[in-house]
């Protein structure tokens, strides 16, 4: 049993985020749906002296927050929102692989460094069930002792680190070779210069089931997962555009059948790609279908797909081995909105230093346009985009004092 309980209803959007906050933080919950649960129900009105007020958590010493905001449950949950001070030679925005890396890489060279990350250190790799491509782990290794292991390692080389807090924007100091980033909790930190490594977010469908089994049935990565379904009888794809088609042909090594949905009456993806799907009995392509829900089965992992025709209004139902979601990639840009240049799907511009258009700001990873998106890549950014900070901090040689204070 978890020692934090959440009780909530699904259709309640302060319930969502509370859920979502403590499993970006990797932190367990047991869930009680008071719909679903007159006890529970009666539980909540009880802690609320009658009012029936969703969220609220439980906490392993027997305390409570209802209706809590992200903040306090940070500060219930003791995370680090302030650092010990204001100005360092360098801020990462972003705690993922690429800026864990950076953030050693700098350590070892004496650069005073501060990661700030909006939800937990790691990134997404943090959340991925098992990594099976990155060198040195022939066995693969589970994506969250991946991370924690780098963690520790920037720790060790005594790298500060705030999460749970948001960085709301950036601008230059005037007048000063310094940056300003802004931060949801009302602080601000001055760098010598910036590395923007805050990755991309997959879309999600926003569909019933489909949080609960993100990493056991539900993935975002065919190069990532899709070895673990060999021998599957079926897996499922759900976008028609190129990276949905092409990450189904990739998938068509390790399953007998690919199954591809796409919501729009015709696939996206381009016409070479389509006909080697079209051509190829292992796939079943469904046009103008909706995902509607994703089924749990008991053992936790998922059991079943179900979905409507859009234009008949059949109701189907398949029991694929797996889901990959291929709906688009945004990048988590937009504080970045108005201070550096971005591309049109809103990925940093940057040079082949991977100095963006604000001086002293650079990016690293997934964020990055033109990045290819793998771990190992990432990890590579962040390692390149550390030297060219280096280079740049040679060049605006020492701070001013009153930046300092």
């Amino acid at each position: 049993m978890a020692e934090i309980t959440v009780y909530g209803a699904p259709w309640c959007p302060d319930c969502r985020r509370s859920k979502q906050f403590l499993s970006e933080q990797r932190i367990a919950f047991d869930w009680v749906d008071i719909d679903q649960d007159p006890e529970g129900a009666r539980f909540v009105q009880e802690k609320n002296a009658g009012a029936q007020i969703i969220p609220t958590i439980v906490f392993g010493d027997g305390s409570f927050l209802a209706e809590p905001t992200n903040a306090e449950l940070a500060e219930k949950l003791g995370l680090k929102l302030e650092a010990e001070q204001h100005f360092y030679e360098l801020v990462i925005v972003g705690g993922g692989p690429a800026a864990l890396t950076a953030a050693i890489y700098a350590a070892r060279e004496g650069i005073e460094t501060l990661i700030v990350e909006r939800s937990a250190i790691g990134g997404q790799a943090g959340v991925t069930e098992r990594i099976d491509n990155y060198p040195g782990f022939p066995e693969g290794i589970g994506g969250a002792e991946l991370a924690g292991r780098i963690r520790q390692q920037a720790e060790r080389y005594g790298v500060e680190m705030l999460q749970a807090v948001e960085v709301t924007g950036l601008a230059r100091v005037k007048d000063e070779d310094a940056i300003e980033v802004m931060t949801s909790q009302g602080e601000h930190y001055d760098g010598r210069a910036v590395i923007v490594a805050t990755g991309s977010s997959y879309r999600r469908l926003g569909v019933p089931g489909e949080d609960d089994l993100i990493g056991a049935g539900i993935h975002f990565c065919a190069t990532c997962d899709g070895p673990f379904y060999k021998g599957a009888a079926e897996v499922c794809v759900i976008g028609g555009g190129n990276s949905g088609v092409e990450e189904g042909l990739f998938l068509s090594q390790f399953a007998e059948k690919v199954r591809v949905v796409e919501h729009n009456p015709e696939l996206k993806a381009s016409s070479l790609l389509q006909e080697k799907i079209r051509r190829d009995p292992q796939f079943e392509i469904h046009t103008n279908t909706d995902v509607r829900e994703f089924v749990k089965g008991e053992n936790g992992k998922l059991a079943a797909i179900r979905a409507v025709d859009r234009e008949s209004g059949e109701e189907l139902e398949w029991m694929p081995a797996a889901a990959f979601v291929f709906i688009g990639l945004d990048p988590n840009t937009a504080f970045l909105r108005g201070a550096v240049d971005l591309d049109e799907w809103g990925f940093v511009r940057t040079d082949r230093t991977f100095e963006t258009s604000m001086h002293g700001v650079f990016a690293a990873g997934d964020v990055r346009a033109g990045s290819t998106k793998q771990l190992g890549a990432a990890i590579g950014e962040g390692v390149t985009a550390l030297l060219m900070v280096r280079a740049h901090l040679e060049q605006v040689g020492d701070v001013p004092e009153h930046v300092m204070s």
